[in-house]
Formats: structure tokens, sequence, C-alpha cells
């Protein structure tokens, strides 16, 4: 215990560094908001991913893995297309459009965009963004409670106070700029840690009977890409929803900052396979430990939920115990928790800018000074935080049994169907207009608790819908509604 106690401070103390000499290069709002524009391709492309991932690729797809078997490779084939299709089509253009609007917000550019006249446009774009991003950090926060719990059991809630304070504490001093200096810290760490336990685990594995036929043997679903089953039409919307996850990082606002702020669009190119290949990697490592700690853990017959946890969320935690020394497993926690902290900081600081700037800036105070609106997006990302906080802790009271994975896509999804259609349009459809643009966010925001809540109570079409998840359709709904808003009216 006090040897992971003191590779957690070593972890701790590095990232209040980070926030420390990141807070010395802040001097503008641009600076706190999108790093002055200047992250090279290496700091942008890490910081990008690792905020895309959060603590769910450790905790939720590893589990997704170990109950899942092979099947969960499609959340690996959905991400991967979705990173390439961002950064090789899509980033050039948002890149180039946003520095010819002078954006260092979405909302900014949006407005930009459309030459919007009235507030309503920034007003959506802000408050959605803002609600949505309140969700998805609390799953975050959630992921850090049962990450202590899990790895050194210590209390829930012990848990969710120390990751939280850390983390409002970087952010607090150093901005946007720490974030992406702590993201490419974080990010390093996380690759490090997935890639590096599968092959040790392997290695440790002995006997004759090789791990495909184990795996046959408990559960020959598990060696299915299809799921348990075969090619079933269930299996099939099962599978579209796990493909479907990669649709977030075609315009989710925390991913895209980091093209508004990357120095030019030579080193988008770069990052390009930066961004792809730790893509690839991570994931792939991610499944293979569930895998493995399913062939390590459980027999057939057993329930493995009993075993590995709800969804199987434990499985990391009981594959490091069973093969790494007490100070690596240390490394390992600090890798979690490096996951949640890289998307919580740069969620904070997004919605942050959609208070400060898209509504007190621009609607409430157009002639507010930088210092008093840098201090104000202090207090803001603080307020934010405790909001998800308290989120975090009712949900935790009043659903015992979320699992990580989907409380954090509901969230990620909730942020992509409000976002990501009414980007791809903007950049690759001309004929889009301000009142599409609004159609489509709306559309998408309100689309996620209809397909989650609503829809599943139908019993044709429910188990289908639940089994394909909120993304897709609501993704579909809102570019439909921005092209069916955007038609001209005929007399």
């Amino acid at each position: 215990m006090i040897l992971k106690l003191v590779v957690l401070a070593f972890y701790f103390s590095t990232l209040l560094l980070i926030g420390y000499f990141a807070s010395k290069k802040v001097s503008s709002i641009s600076d706190y908001y999108v790093g002055g524009k200047q992250l090279s391709y290496w700091i942008a492309a890490l910081s990008a991913r690792s905020t895309g991932e959060s603590g769910w690729l450790l905790i939720g797809v590893t589990g997704m893995g170990a109950l899942l078997g092979v099947s969960a490779f499609w959340i690996v084939v959905g991400e991967v297309l979705g990173v390439w299709i961002s950064w090789q089509f899509m980033a050039k253009k948002f890149k180039r459009m946003t520095d010819e609007y002078d954006s260092i917000t979405i909302p900014d550019y949006l407005v930009s965009h459309f030459g919007s006249t009235t507030n309503l446009l920034r007003i959506v774009s802000a408050t959605a963004l803002s609600l949505f991003v309140v969700i998805y950090v609390s799953a975050q926060i959630d992921i850090t409670g049962k990450t202590f719990e899990s790895f050194l059991g210590l209390n829930y809630y012990t848990g969710i106070g120390l990751g939280f304070g850390i983390v409002v504490l970087y952010i607090f001093s150093g901005g946007f700029l720490a974030v992406a200096w702590s993201d490419f810290f974080q990010g390093s760490l996380m690759f490090v840690g997935l890639l590096l336990l599968p092959v040790v685990a392997f290695f440790t594995i002995t006997g004759n009977e090789s791990i495909i036929s184990g795996l046959n043997e408990i559960d020959p679903g598990l060696l299915n890409i299809w799921g348990t089953g075969g090619l079933t039409l269930m299996n099939l919307m099962s599978v579209l929803g796990l493909l479907s996850i990669g649709i977030g990082f075609m315009g989710s606002p925390q991913v895209y900052v980091r093209f508004i702020a990357i120095r030019n669009e030579s080193e988008v190119e770069k990052g390009k396979w930066v961004a792809v290949i730790y893509t690839f990697l991570t994931d792939t490592a991610a499944v293979c430990i569930g895998l493995l700690g399913r062939y390590m853990l459980t027999r057939s017959g057993e329930n493995p939920e009993l075993i590995l946890g709800t969804a199987g969320e434990d499985v990391l935690a009981l594959v490091l115990g069973q093969v790494m020394p007490t100070i690596i497993i240390g490394i390992y926690i600090a890798a979690v928790l490096s996951a949640v902290m890289s998307t919580v900081d740069s969620l904070l600081v997004v919605a942050s800018s959609a208070v400060t700037r898209d509504f007190y800036q621009k609607i409430l105070n157009p002639g507010v000074d930088e210092n008093t609106l840098m201090a104000l997006s202090k207090k803001v990302t603080i307020a934010l935080a405790v909001l998800a906080l308290v989120v975090a802790l009712v949900i935790s009271v009043l659903s015992p049994t979320r699992t990580v994975f989907w409380f954090v896509i509901f969230g990620w999804s909730g942020i992509a169907a409000t976002f990501c259609p009414v980007i791809i349009l903007t950049i690759f459809w001309k004929d889009l207009s301000e009142k599409g643009a609004i159609a489509s966010m709306v559309t998408g925001f309100l689309s996620i608790p209809f397909f989650k809540f609503v829809v599943p109570q139908f019993q044709s079409i429910g188990p289908y819908i639940d089994k394909l998840d909120v993304m897709l359709p609501s993704v579909l709904l809102a570019m439909l509604a921005g092209w069916v808003a955007s038609k001209p009216i005929k007399d």
C-alpha cells in the first residue's frame, strides 16, 4: 500500500508542477483557452487522444474485452476510423476556418461561420455544451472513485475527493496549456501502461493449453466476431453501436479545440499518424487485457461478473495483481487516473470557455477586460467541477448498478450528437444555414434522452435500439434536421 501511495504522490506532484509552469506562460484569454494557438503536433495529437479515451478505455473497454471477447474489437475499428476521418478530412479545413474567424471556442466558430446577428446560436451551443460536459465529467469522477476502491481498497467517496481536488488545482492555475501539457504526460503514461501489461501477462501464463482453446472452453462466443450466437439482427445492432462510438471524434468540442490550438496545418498532417497509431495500439491492448483476464481468472460455467466485477470493470486491477509487483501497480493506478484526468481537465476548460466567453463576454458584458475574464473563468471552472461532483454523487446513490462503459458513453454521445453533425455539415456543405445549425444541435441534444429512455419502452423496436444505443440514431436524426431546416421554403 505504501509503495502505491508513494507512486501516486509523485504522479500528483508532477501534475501540479505542470500546472505551475503552464501558469507562467498564460498572459491572455487565448493562452488560457487554446494555448495561444501554438501547440506542436505531438502535444496536440496526444492531448486529443488522451482526452478522447478517458478512464472508459482502461476500465470500460478492458471490461468489454473480458465479457464480449473478440467482438469488442469492433470498438477499436470504430475509434480508429473516427480518428482517421477526423484528422484526414476535417482537421485542416477546420483549422483554416477557425484561424480565419479568429475563433477560440466552438460557439465562436459557429457564430462567425454563419455571420450570426443574434445570440440564439451562441446560447444554444454554449448551453448544450455546458450541460453534457457536466454529465460527462461526472462519469469520469465516478471512475476515479471506482479506481481508488478497486486498486487501493479506499472508500469510493475518498477516491472521488482526491482525484477531484488534484485536477481542479492544476486546471485552475494553467488553463488549457496546463491541460495540453499534462495530457501529453498522461497520454504517454497510458500508452506505455496499456501496451506493457498484455505482453507481460501473456508471457506469465504457463501451461500447455493455448489461450484460444482456453477461451473456447470457457465460452465459444468469446471467439465469435459477431458475439455469442453469431450474426443475428440483435448482434448486428450491437456491432453497429460499438462502431458508432468513433463518430464522437468527428466534431466533439473537447477534441476539436486541439485543432484550434495546433500551430498550423502542416502540424495537423504530422499529428494525424500519431493520433491514429496511438488509438489503434491502445484500444487493441485494452481489449487484449480483457481477453487475457477472462482466460486467466474465469472458468466455464462461471458468471464472469461475479469474479471480474460489474461489466468486467475490475479485470485490469485483477490482472495487475496476478502479474505485476506492487510498485508497478502504483504506476498503473496513475495510468488509470491519467485517463480520467486528461478528459476531465479538457472538458472543464471547454465548458468554462462556453460560460465565460460565450455567455458572459459575448452576450452580457462585451466590454469586460481580459484579467477580469480570466479570473471569472477560473471561478466558473471550479463551479462546473463542483456541479459535476454533485451529479456523480447523486447517480452513485440512485444507480448503484451503473457501469462505467455506458455511463461514459451516454455523456460522450450527448456531446457528439449535439456538435458532430453541425461541425461536419459546416465543413462539407456550404448550404447549411444558421437555422439548420440550430435545428441540428437541438435535435441531437434532445435525441439522446429520447433514444435512451423513451424508445426502449416500445416492445417491438426497444430491445434493438437498446443494443444499438443512442449515438448513431441521434447523429443521423440531427444531420437530417440540419438538412431539412436549411432547405428554402417554397411558396
